[in-house]
């Protein structure tokens, strides 16, 4: 897999040595030629100093032989630039960071594949810490329609019971238990034990309730 990056920032930089441990190809754009020259003697990549809203400087990074194009800079104008100047070279998969939500429609409407926003990702999950403290993971899925959970088992009522009589519901699953720090597939006939340290899949709006009953 062969990836461009735009933007050596935190999240860029965090993104590009994420996707090289995992094997793939990354050319690093940057504007800022301090901040470039630094990237580059740290991360074993190609490391071009630019712009990503300049065709020749996309042509010199193969932009023709990517697999993905990723604008990650904190200026949405910048990314929204580059993004729609990409399209032309067929690019598979086109993603772009916007900081500001009120941009995300405009990023759609040009044909953007997938538009993130870290500083929202990262505010959503603070709230439901906030209002979850006691899950150890939270994850959200799709469009926020679902989320996984962990969390561990107190709710005495429940202690003794088969997985089977408490899940599924209505509005969460039981998707696997942890036995020794190993993950397990819970079977509908084995007994939940006080502490017990699950996963949970729930719909959107039942996290509360979810929680509630299985710590009561």
């Amino acid at each position: 897999m062969y990836a461009i990056i735009m933007g050596g920032g935190r999240v860029g930089l965090a993104l590009a040595n994420l996707l090289i441990d995992t094997g793939a190809d990354i050319t690093l754009i940057e504007s800022d030629e301090t901040l470039c020259n630094d990237i580059a003697g740290e991360l074993d990549a190609l490391v071009i100093h630019g712009n990503g809203t300049s065709s020749k400087l996309l042509e010199e990074a193969n932009i023709e032989d990517a697999d993905f194009f990723i604008a990650t800079t904190g200026n949405d104008e910048a990314n929204l630039l580059s993004c729609i100047l990409v399209r032309k070279y067929d690019v598979e998969t086109i993603v772009a960071r916007v900081s500001n939500p009120d941009h995300e429609e405009a990023f759609k409407e040009v044909g953007i594949d997938k538009v993130i926003s870290p500083e929202i990702s990262a505010a959503r999950d603070l709230a439901q810490f906030v209002m979850n403290p006691r899950a150890s993971k939270i994850t959200t899925l799709g469009e926020g329609n679902a989320e996984i959970i962990e969390m561990t088992i107190t709710n005495d009522k429940l202690i003794g019971k088969r997985f089977k009589d408490v899940s599924p519901e209505k509005d969460y699953i039981i998707i696997a238990a942890y036995q020794n720090g190993k993950l397990v597939i819970p079977q509908p006939e084995n007994i939940i034990s006080r502490g017990e340290k699950v996963s949970i899949l729930v719909k959107r709006g039942a996290l509360k309730q979810v929680s509630k009953k299985l710590e009561q």
